[in-house]
């Protein structure tokens, strides 16, 4: 009731050209090094040990309850390499979109929070892959673990956190990657950087977070996304979670610009914080 006598939960997307669109496709990357590709929203394709992962596919113009797409996909689907592997941090439908996860072959192996395997049987995917936070798969040559977050699940009236929720720790020959899904700011990035040392790269969320007494116990902040990445003790930020879907009441280039000050304020070097175009990638070197 609050939300709604306030102004409810959508924001203004007058300055939506003014999100950085660049499709310029996937270009080819050597086996020891790892490039990530921003898609839009919470969609990376990350190839890393020859490997080639999806985090949280979404490529539909639009989701339940949402407006349409601001910004087109990143990265054509039919671009898209043989997957090897994709990760599903939780349910809700701007992270689990059954369009798209349609379009996959059914041989697809893929990695999901404890509960949320018998969705994906149910649509005929034959390598399916359940884990509780803390607990560990290899595929493709990469090791994945499943970390907390702080979030929820539900997709139906009746199912609300019938599903686990979390981040991924991914682990090739040579890099460390890490993808935080959806989350809200707390100790468990510190007790992550502890357990898994040497993260390379945090893709962390910066969008979705007005107004903060409703949004803060879910949704990081630029300023929280900037913290969190230097809990995990990440050399470099991919940031997400933004520019894709008019979630929340922030203006939709504000994440951008407050993430780029918190970064700049914290003395970290410009260089190591890759604020991607839709659509643009970035290469880790062996």
């Amino acid at each position: 009731m609050r939300l709604m006598w306030t102004g409810g939960f959508r924001g203004r997307v007058e300055d939506a050209d003014r999100i950085p669109v660049l499709r310029s496709g996937l270009a080819p990357v050597a086996a020891q090094d790892t490039a990530l590709s921003w898609v839009g929203h919470s969609t990376y394709v990350l190839r890393t040990g020859g490997a080639a992962v999806l985090t949280d596919p979404v490529w539909s113009a639009r989701i339940p309850g949402v407006p349409r797409r601001l910004t087109p996909p990143g990265v054509a689907f039919s671009e898209l390499p043989p997957i090897d592997a994709v990760v599903i941090s939780h349910n809700h439908y701007d992270h689990l979109d059954a369009p798209t996860i349609q379009r996959l072959p059914r041989s697809t192996p893929v990695l999901v929070p404890a509960g949320l395997g018998r969705w994906f049987r149910r649509r005929g995917f034959t390598e399916v892959v359940e884990l509780d936070w803390w607990q560990s798969a290899e595929v493709a040559g990469l090791t994945f673990d499943f970390a907390p977050a702080r979030h929820w699940s539900r997709r139906g009236p009746r199912d609300t956190c019938r599903s686990l929720w979390g981040s991924w720790v991914i682990t090739g020959p040579r890099h460390r990657v890490y993808f935080a899904g959806d989350t809200g700011y707390g100790p468990h990035f510190a007790e992550i950087a502890q357990r898994y040392p040497g993260i390379d790269v945090a893709m962390v969320p910066i969008g979705a977070y007005d107004p903060r007494w409703f949004m803060k116990p879910v949704h990081m902040d630029p300023e929280e996304a900037v913290q969190a990445v230097a809990d995990l003790g990440a050399t470099y930020a991919a940031t997400m979670h933004w520019g894709t879907f008019v979630l929340t009441r922030e203006p939709v280039v504000e994440p951008l610009v407050r993430v780029r000050k918190a970064w700049r304020e914290a003395g970290r070097d410009p260089e190591q914080l890759w604020d991607l175009a839709v659509g643009e990638s970035r290469v880790l070197t062996a």
